[in-house]
């Protein structure tokens, strides 16, 4: 459904540790400047610091990222910065960066877009639908996710390896994973994506052109996340 990209065998690969670990604690900075330090007075951060976790990134590393984001060590200033273009074959692509340098950022975006196409702000954006995305799961197998969704308010719930995607508009993303958690669910992540509306579905010759490029925007330190119309 065209959802977040995500670079194959990324967190097995010991070569992205590091910039794993960078882009993990950025996350975490802001979501403690958007809230609050102590995670159990910010769903955001306690998302967060779950996803890190999962990631292996290493606790003193958490740490030193929410004491960034509270303004007890050096200040960090980071923005969100998204930029919209097309890959290679033509694939509508959006991709947020946090950056504490728009202008190193927006260098790199327009060097990288070469092999594709850059676009204006809302040249792409109208062929997504932005939403409110929760992936969870339950211990309880009997569980229904679909009755959980209608009780969180979530419009729809796809199954996705061992755990479900519930999806929601923008504005009931908080409710939608508060409701969750209070009755059981283990949330992975809750954030706002890109879905596509008509998703594509690349020919096998096409796939390592497309690749390569999303491999190497997603090696960029600044870039956050990766939306494509790809099936």
């Amino acid at each position: 459904m065209g959802a977040q990209w995500k670079q194959k065998g990324r967190v097995e690969n010991a070569a992205k540790r590091g910039q794993i670990i960078s882009k993990m604690c950025k996350e975490i900075i802001l979501a403690v400047k958007a809230g609050d330090p102590d995670p159990a007075n910010n769903s955001k951060l306690r998302t967060v610091i779950e996803a890190a976790k999962k990631a292996s990134v290493p606790r003193d590393n958490i740490e030193r990222a929410i004491k960034k984001g509270a303004g007890l060590l050096d200040p960090i200033n980071y923005e969100l910065v998204t930029f919209e273009g097309f890959t290679p074959r033509k694939i509508p692509c959006i991709v947020e960066c946090l950056t504490d340098n728009r202008n190193r950022t927006s260098a790199d975006m327009k060097a990288i877009f070469r092999k594709g196409s850059l676009g204006a702000t809302g040249s792409v954006a109208y062929m997504f639908d932005h939403m409110g995305l929760v992936v969870a799961s339950h211990l309880d197998s009997s569980q229904d996710p679909e009755e959980a969704a209608i009780e969180a308010g979530a419009q729809e719930v796809k199954k996705s390896d061992s755990e479900y995607e519930f999806i929601c508009s923008k504005s009931d993303l908080i409710s939608v994973t508060k409701t969750l958690q209070e009755r059981g669910w283990q949330i992975s992540s809750s954030e706002f994506v890109y879905l596509a509306k008509d998703p594509v579905d690349l020919i096998v010759e096409a796939k390592p052109e497309v690749e390569a490029f999303l491999n190497e925007l997603d090696d960029n330190d600044d870039v956050h996340r990766i939306f494509t119309a790809l099936k």
